[in-house]
């Protein structure tokens, strides 16, 4: 009993500095990364973020842009950067498939790092060009069935959001269409404004944007269910693709960073999660979903996605420039 007693009195010591660091967290200003360039849904949320957070912390929190190799720039800084949660990685649904699409040998970012929150859901919008005659999602599925190859899509390749959208759908819907490479979904998306390519996928942020102005026409959102942002956008399934992807972003930081430290950034992000004006702000851009999961539920929800964009991804590979996305 005093050998228990003992060791639970060591163990308590150790933690002790931890739960000290936390509780006077953070000690200096806090760095997001964004493994993309700037201007995209992804450094769109980062700021939105970090601007509510600056305002609940006693520190600032501020946005640094590290693009390359679809990611794997971005998330090897954080990665080897001090385990003591100021410096976190933003990242979204392409950051399941880094294995896949930007093989690291001294670096396994799904082991390298670890979730401190899941705090964001919306789906990718399906924007079909303006002079592609199809007046809907459905007859606009039959057009490309008819006619295999004639139809193209801009996409930004590898473990891009606009390119893991059109892979899910091409192999779902069983439809032969021709990728276009960008370097960016902005220039994808002018380009379908311009009628040059027939259909590009964006995320809600600014998929609907794109629509709601007339430059195309939003034929399905990809989530489970219609987006409150849309309400007269159909899903995927609604026009006959048994499919659902779900852009989701999260935070992450180096996995040796201590649990208590991980634990005072998710409550940081809860706290002003819960602040409807921040839920508002979310809504205005397509977030269907604002929340903050917790670290646990977080790992399990990443590992879910990791295994299920692994397997569809197969043993594709990125190409050298990642969008900002």
């Amino acid at each position: 009993m005093r050998r228990r007693l003992a060791l639970l009195a060591a163990a308590a010591l150790a933690l002790a500095p931890f739960h000290t660091r936390a509780q006077s967290f953070p000690e200096r200003p806090v760095r997001i990364v964004v493994p993309y360039a700037a201007g995209g849904a992804t450094d769109v949320a980062a700021r939105v973020l970090a601007e509510a957070l600056t305002a609940a912390l006693p520190q600032p929190v501020v946005v640094e842009n590290r693009s390359g190799a679809a990611g794997m720039v971005g998330a090897e800084a954080v990665a080897r950067s001090p385990a003591d949660g100021h410096t976190l990685l933003l990242n979204n649904t392409s950051h399941a498939v880094l294995r896949v699409v930007a093989p690291n040998p001294g670096l396994d970012p799904h082991r390298a790092l670890l979730p401190v929150t899941v705090f964001s859901e919306m789906p990718m919008v399906m924007l079909v060009a303006n002079n592609v005659a199809a007046r809907d999602g459905r007859e606009f599925l039959s057009m490309v069935r008819a006619e295999p190859g004639r139809f193209d899509y801009g996409s930004t390749g590898g473990g891009g959001t606009l390119g893991l959208a059109a892979l899910l759908l091409t192999t779902t819907a069983g439809l032969r269409m021709n990728e276009i490479p960008y370097r960016g979904g902005a220039p994808a998306t002018l380009d379908v404004a311009a009628g040059r390519i027939a259909m590009v996928f964006d995320a809600a942020v600014t998929g609907l944007q794109t629509a709601r102005g007339g430059q195309a026409r939003a034929f399905a959102v990809t989530g489970p269910r219609r987006s409150p942002t849309a309400p007269d956008v159909p899903t995927w399934r609604e026009i006959g693709v048994d499919a659902e992807m779900l852009l989701w972003q999260a935070l992450f930081v180096p996995a040796a960073t201590p649990a208590p430290v991980r634990a005072a950034l998710h409550a940081a992000v809860a706290r002003v999660q819960a602040d409807p004006a921040l839920g508002r702000r979310w809504s205005e851009l397509g977030v269907d979903r604002a929340f903050a999961l917790p670290p646990a539920e977080s790992e399990a929800y990443v590992a879910a996605e990791v295994a299920r964009w692994e397997r569809i991804m197969g043993d594709r590979r990125a190409p050298a420039e990642q969008p900002a996305r």
